[in-house]
């Protein structure tokens, strides 16, 4: 299992490559709250998410033969970005299975500017694994999992580590969930930065199984899996849960509202963009089912990446 040791030489092996994303705050927020806010801006990172950590990570550490083969992975967006551009940084070839209902910026992204081969699905986490799982068979690639893999667990907490290391006293850190990739190297960087640190995972309420999954002890599934957190659609697996089960506080959900609204703070108070999965976190602050007053609390804003055609639609309307 992958430890803080791995988060370590992971945050080593990638420092060159990624951003040193900022660390935010906002006055207003700690107002309200009555507690320091501080917000881990990974929509400030490469292709505008955490995921290029761990796609970096884990790339760099494969074997010669399989650089020469390339990579697959499947995505809806922002490990699929990752991954084009980490291997394009690498020199090897990168395919990319999409599901059909991916926001377009991602899909182009993937494509157009890191040139990787994109292969479309259907909106299905059967379809997504059945495409994969027949390119790999025909070609040889090496699978980057999205979470399900310790090299991208690895580099994903090198977030956490970069928060932890420059604001010194954090005693409470949110992360989205979805995977788990993100909620596990977060926990594994803070608990072994500090073991007193609190961790908690946030989800979309009607995608809840991370949250029923730490509950039962289980992997559990969502068969309708709708959220406008569509980073955050994917369920967690054997390894992730086993992390988050050891390591995990407590998961906590919000509704889709309360994401939007944690998003729209973000985007008017801070004039920051960031997606709705990367709001989701925030959300769950402001929802204070935990008690954070007083506290020093860091939050993995995860990402920023959103499809704004039809927010500059309707501007370009209002100058016909």
């Amino acid at each position: 299992m992958v430890n803080y040791t791995d988060i370590l030489a992971a945050n080593d092996r990638i420092k060159g490559f990624v951003n040193k994303t900022p660390v935010m705050k906002s006055r207003t927020l700690d107002n309200m709250l009555n507690a320091e806010i501080f917000l881990k801006c990974e929509n400030f990172q490469r292709i505008g998410a955490f995921k290029m950590r761990g796609a970096l990570n884990a790339i760099s550490l494969l074997s010669d033969e399989q650089k020469s083969k390339g990579v697959i992975t499947h995505s809806s967006g922002n490990h699929a970005q990752a991954v084009a551009l980490a291997a394009k940084l690498s020199g090897i070839k990168a395919t990319i299975v999409m599901p059909k209902t991916s926001p377009q910026v991602k899909i182009n992204a993937t494509r157009d500017t890191y040139g990787a081969h994109v292969v479309m699905c259907e909106p299905t986490l059967d379809s997504r694994h059945k495409t994969t799982e027949e390119l790999i068979k025909k070609n040889g690639y090496t699978l980057v999992h999205p979470y399900d893999n310790d090299n991208v667990i690895a580099g994903a907490g090198t977030a956490a580590y970069e928060l932890l290391r420059e604001v010194n006293g954090i005693e409470t850190i949110f992360s989205p969930v979805g995977g788990g990739g993100l909620l596990s190297g977060t926990a594994l960087a803070s608990k072994g930065f500090n073991s007193n640190i609190k961790v908690y995972g946030v989800e979309p309420n009607i995608v809840d199984d991370a949250f029923r999954s730490f509950k039962s002890g289980n992997v559990e599934k969502n068969y309708d899996a709708k959220s406008i957190a569509d980073g955050l659609l994917t369920t967690l697996c054997e390894r992730t849960l086993n992390i988050i089960k050891q390591n995990v506080d407590e998961i906590i959900t919000v509704s889709d509202q309360e994401i939007l609204n944690a998003m729209r703070f973000i985007w008017e108070r801070m004039k920051i963009v960031v997606e709705p999965s990367g709001a989701c976190s925030l959300a769950g602050v402001l929802s204070k089912q935990i008690p954070i007053t007083n506290k020093k609390v860091g939050v993995i804003i995860s990402g920023g990446n959103i499809d704004l055609n039809e927010f500059f639609n309707l501007l370009q309307n209002k100058i016909k």
